[in-house]
């Protein structure tokens, strides 16, 4: 199975312990980046390390959590071959991983119950790049970065 970097900040500890418990169940190898308590932190600091680690290909994919998920997503963008999308809901997931083979996915843990996170989150991980015309806007993607 696919391992799985997650992180979050203090908003979004909780939804981190369900989701990476929901995950583990459902047989994904989960490399839990923290934090590690709802004590108050900076969510760039968790970003980043979730973000190396899946541009590093030591995770395949990775998942963060922040209040809104808007500055995680910002963060990871800043990340040499990170395609972070951040979803709010199952259908814009999906399309992320098809569509434009986002490799991590930010949510915003304040805005969706945990029931619903969960449901984006399953969609992302199971949806795959269908390639073709999508693979040539990502390749746009890329050369403005060098990757």
């Amino acid at each position: 199975m696919k391992r799985i970097a997650i992180g979050a900040d203090h908003a979004g500890y909780a939804a981190k312990q369900a989701l990476a418990e929901h995950l583990c169940q459902r047989g994904y190898q989960v490399h839990d980046l923290g934090t590690f308590s709802d004590e108050s932190v900076d969510y760039p600091d968790f970003a980043v390390t979730v973000a190396r680690c899946v541009a590093s290909g030591e995770d395949e994919l990775g998942i963060l959590l922040c209040g809104s998920g808007i500055g995680v997503s910002i963060v990871a963008n800043k990340v040499t071959g990170i395609r972070a999308a951040n979803c709010c809901s199952p259908e814009m997931a999906r399309l992320a991983r098809q569509h434009n083979d986002a490799n991590v996915l930010c949510m915003g843990a304040r805005l969706h119950p945990t029931d619903q996170l969960i449901a984006i989150s399953d969609a992302f991980l199971e949806a795959t790049f269908e390639g073709g015309r999508h693979r040539r806007r990502v390749e746009k993607i890329h050369s403005l970065t060098g990757r």
